[in-house]
């Protein structure tokens, strides 16, 4: 299947910034990311980047693409620091910014940020319903469940009111992002796994995935590669959960053992190749992009690239024959 994204009914996301480089050395590649056939960028915030400055660049660099948050966490800022930083990306990048959030994990929350991971549900759900008014300009003063904001008001409310997503990854969470968002984020599924997660969103919410790929023959390396990053995502609580939903709970059983138990290698060694296979996209360019279009074709709006290295294909080439339009 070639074509553009847009003719695949789709759009065609790219991570930024780029895993080989800093943020200071990608300017170039972004701006070639719209003649690509690229549609969106979206950031992440882990431990490197934060969330906003990369597109706040990018909608500088790139003017046109879309530009989104995947995701910012809801408990390591303020209510109103994260609503101003958003109307910030708004005004920018009118009607072009999508505010992505999540409860994201204990790690970064209590132990890297000194804060609580308390009630992530609630938490998340609150901050979306203070965001939702609070961007569109209405003073706040309300008591939520989690927390209290009182008097509020953005001193410049964004004239294009951002859409908000939701990382979301099993049914209250997608219920949510379907019910009271304007989407949601998912992250380390198959493409088959994409019609289980639509299913709980229905036809119409937008439903976005960073996906990881390698542009690489050498298959035994990039499951190598693969089980390191898998071992260190899929051990957390919830995305143990999220997949012993998708139905891995028994093949992943053993990496849960062995890693509770302290053993590392026994850990990695018990992921089998398939699950490797179904959660990383690898392979030459060619092969890579129609697994990619098999996400889409089960139901994916959004697939958001990230390039990892460790292949024979540079990123920068990487990102090029990745692109809709190589096809």
């Amino acid at each position: 299947m070639g074509g553009s994204a847009m003719a695949t009914g789709a759009r065609w996301g790219m991570t930024v910034p780029f895993y080989d480089r800093s943020l200071a050395r990608s300017k170039e590649l972004v701006a070639e990311l719209p003649g690509l056939g690229y549609t969106d960028v979206w950031s992440a915030e882990v431990n490197g980047v934060d969330g906003f400055t990369p597109l706040a660049l990018a909608s500088e660099w790139a003017p046109g693409l879309r530009l989104g948050s995947a995701i910012v966490p809801v408990s390591t800022r303020g209510p109103a620091l994260l609503a101003m930083s958003a109307a910030t990306l708004a005004d920018l990048a009118p009607d072009r910014f999508v505010l992505g959030i999540g409860a994201s994990s204990p790690a970064i929350v209590e132990r890297w940020n000194a804060g609580e991971f308390v009630k992530p549900f609630s938490r998340t759900r609150d901050t979306l319903r203070f965001l939702k008014k609070a961007l569109a300009g209405e003073k706040v003063t309300e008591k939520y469940e989690t927390f209290e904001v009182k008097g509020f008001k953005l001193e410049h409310a964004p004239k294009v009111q951002p859409k908000i997503v939701l990382a979301a990854l099993r049914p209250r969470m997608l219920h949510l992002a379907a019910e009271e968002a304007d989407g949601a984020i998912t992250n380390w599924l198959s493409p088959q796994d994409v019609r289980k997660v639509r299913a709980e969103i229905g036809p119409d919410t937008e439903l976005i995935a960073r996906l990881f790929v390698c542009v690489s023959e050498d298959a035994e390396k990039v499951r190598e590669l693969g089980r390191w990053m898998l071992a260190s995502y899929l051990t957390v609580p919830v995305y143990a959960a999220f997949h012993d939903w998708l139905g891995r709970g028994e093949v992943l059983r053993p990496m849960h053992e062995a890693w509770a138990a302290g053993d590392r290698q026994a850990a990695l060694k018990a992921i089998p190749d398939e699950v490797v296979d179904s959660l990383i996209v690898h392979g030459d360019a060619a092969t890579c992009r129609a697994r990619i279009r098999e996400y889409v074709d089960n139901g994916l709006d959004t697939p958001v690239l990230a390039p990892i290295p460790g292949g024979e294909v540079p990123i920068t080439q990487a990102v090029r024959d990745l692109s809709p339009n190589a096809g």
